[in-house]
C-alpha cells in the first residue's frame, strides 16, 4: 500500500510539472514536443539502419518517440492521464529494486527515439536516473546529427541536407562540420567542388571520381582556409557568421580581385587577416580603436578639425 501511494504521488509530481512546463512554453512560444521519429527520419532522408547492440544511453539524449511523442513532453514528463497505470506499475518496481528489461531506442547521430519503454524512460527520468539500458538500432543520417538543434536545423535547411548527401561528405571526412548562414550558398560550395574536381583532371590527366574530388576539396581547399581563419581569430570580426560563411567570402573576393587560386601557409594567413580587417562587420569598439592606432595619434585626429576651422 505504502508503494502503490508513493508511486500515486510521484505521478501527480510528474504531471504537475509537466503542466507547469507546458504553460512555460505557451508564454515563451517554445515546442515543447517530443520528437516523432518517422518524421524526423523522412525529414533529414535517414534510412539505412544497423544493430547498435546493448549499452547505457544518457537520458538527455533521448528527444523522440516512434509512438507515444503524444503522450509525453520534452522532458519525458507525462502529458496524458492515460499514461497513469503504466507509469505508476513502473515506478512502483523501481521502489521495489525490481530489474527492469532495457528499453528499445533508435540512434540518429547522437540522438535517440523510443521504439519501445517509453514509460521506463519517463519514470526515470523523473526519478534523477542520468542513464539507462538500452537495445539500440543505428539509424544512417546524410549529415551530422550532435543534437536535437541540429536535427531540427537540418530539417528545416534543405539546402544543407542535400549538400551533405550529394558530397557524402560525413562520410569521407567525418570531423567535417560545414555550416552556412545564408540561403542559396551551398550551391557555392558545390560549384568549388566541380571546379577542384576539373582541375585534378587536368592534371592527371583522367575523369577524377567525385568522392576523391570531394575529399581533396576538403583536405586542400577549404580546411585549410578554415584553418587560417582560426589561427588568426578573423571570426570575431563576424559574430553572427560561420568558418564556411568566412572561407567563401575570402575565397570569391581573393578570386575576384587576383584570379587565381587561394595562396597557401603564411600567405593564406596574412589574406584572411587582411579580409577581415576590410570587411568586419562588428561595430568599431572605440578603445580598441585607440589600441590599434595608438593614443596620440587619435588624439591628434580628434584635434585636427578644430585646428581646421580656427584657421
Amino acid at each position: 500500500m505504502i508503494r502503490a501511494d508513493t508511486a500515486s504521488a510521484d505521478y501527480r509530481r510528474a504531471r504537475r510539472r509537466a503542466f507547469m512546463r507546458g504553460v512555460l512554453s505557451w508564454f515563451r512560444r517554445q515546442d515543447n514536443a517530443l520528437l516523432a521519429f518517422d518524421d524526423v527520419r523522412r525529414g533529414i532522408h535517414a534510412q539505412a539502419q544497423r544493430e547498435g547492440g546493448l549499452r547505457e544511453v544518457a537520458i538527455d539524449q533521448i528527444v523522440g518517440s516512434v509512438g507515444r511523442y503524444r503522450d509525453f513532453d520534452r522532458a519525458f514528463l507525462p502529458r496524458q492521464v492515460q499514461t497513469r497505470d503504466r507509469w505508476e506499475s513502473v515506478d512502483r518496481a523501481h521502489l521495489d529494486h525490481a530489474e527492469l528489461p532495457p528499453v528499445d531506442l533508435y540512434k540518429i547521430g547522437e540522438t535517440y527515439f523510443v521504439k519501445d519503454g517509453n514509460h521506463r524512460v519517463s519514470v526515470a527520468r523523473e526519478r534523477g536516473q542520468a542513464f539507462i539500458d538500452a537495445h539500440v538500432i543505428e539509424v544512417t543520417a546524410p549529415a551530422p546529427v550532435r543534437s536535437l538543434e541540429d536535427l531540427l536545423d537540418f530539417i528545416r535547411d534543405q539546402d544543407a541536407l542535400s549538400f551533405y548527401e550529394t558530397t557524402r561528405i560525413s562520410e569521407l571526412r567525418p570531423d567535417a562540420r560545414i555550416e552556412l548562414t545564408l540561403p542559396g550558398q551551398y550551391e557555392k560550395l558545390l560549384e568549388h567542388i566541380s571546379t577542384h574536381r576539373w582541375y585534378l583532371g587536368i592534371e592527371a590527366k583522367r575523369e577524377i571520381p567525385y568522392s576523391d574530388a570531394v575529399a581533396s576539396w576538403y583536405d586542400r581547399i577549404y580546411l585549410p582556409t578554415v584553418e587560417a581563419i582560426r589561427a588568426t581569430g578573423a571570426l570575431r570580426d563576424f559574430p553572427h557568421r560561420t568558418e564556411a560563411d568566412l572561407y567563401l567570402w575570402i575565397t570569391e573576393h581573393h578570386w575576384y580581385l587576383h584570379q587565381e587560386a587561394l595562396p597557401k601557409g603564411s600567405d593564406l594567413k596574412e589574406l584572411v587577416s587582411e579580409y577581415a580587417e576590410e570587411h568586419s562587420e562588428r561595430r568599431p569598439n572605440p578603445l580598441e580603436a585607440i589600441a590599434r592606432i595608438g593614443p596620440l595619434t587619435a588624439v591628434r585626429r580628434r584635434a585636427s578639425p578644430r585646428r581646421e576651422r580656427s584657421q
